[in-house]
C-alpha cells in the first residue's frame, strides 16, 4: 500500500500571517485562493514586489505594528491603536510618544526583565536538582 501524500495548502489569512502583512492590503489573486506550502516557501524566499512593498510600508497587522511600538498587542487596544498602521504613521507615533505609548513600552519593559529573572530562577533550580541527582 502506497501513502498519496497531497499538496498542504492554508487559507490566504493563514498565509498572510505567516508572511507577517496585513491581508486586506495584499493582492486580491492572492486573498481569493489558497497558497500551497510550496508558494509560501516561495514567497519567502523570492518575495514580489508587492510583498517587499507591504513589508516595508504597510499598512501592517496589529502584531508587527506593536513590535515596531516595542509593546503588546493588548497594550495597542489599550492605547486606542485597533487598525493596521503604515511604517510612516508607527513613526509619527514614535516621534509624538504619547502617554500610552511610553506608559505600554515601560510595561513590556517590565515584562521583559521579568521573564528574564523567571528563567534565571529556573535554570538556578535546575542546576541544583542537576548537583542533588
Amino acid at each position: 500500500m502506497t501513502s498519496h501524500h497531497g499538496t498542504q495548502t492554508m487559507k490566504p489569512a493563514t498565509a498572510a500571517k505567516k508572511l507577517g502583512v496585513y491581508l486586506e492590503a495584499t493582492p486580491a489573486e492572492f486573498r481569493e485562493g489558497v497558497v500551497s506550502r510550496d508558494e509560501l516557501n516561495a514567497l519567502q524566499s523570492d518575495p514580489p514586489e508587492w510583498l517587499r512593498e507591504l513589508r516595508r510600508n504597510g499598512p501592517h497587522p496589529r502584531p508587527v505594528v506593536a513590535a515596531k511600538l516595542g509593546v503588546s498587542i493588548s497594550g495597542l487596544a489599550r492605547g486606542g491603536v485597533t487598525e493596521a498602521l503604515t511604517t510612516e504613521q508607527i513613526e509619527a507615533l514614535k516621534q509624538e510618544s504619547p502617554e500610552w505609548l511610553r506608559r505600554e513600552r515601560a510595561t513590556q519593559a517590565e515584562v521583559r526583565k521579568e521573564a528574564v529573572r523567571l528563567k534565571e530562577k529556573r535554570a538556578e533550580k535546575d542546576a541544583e536538582a542537576e548537583g542533588r541527582s
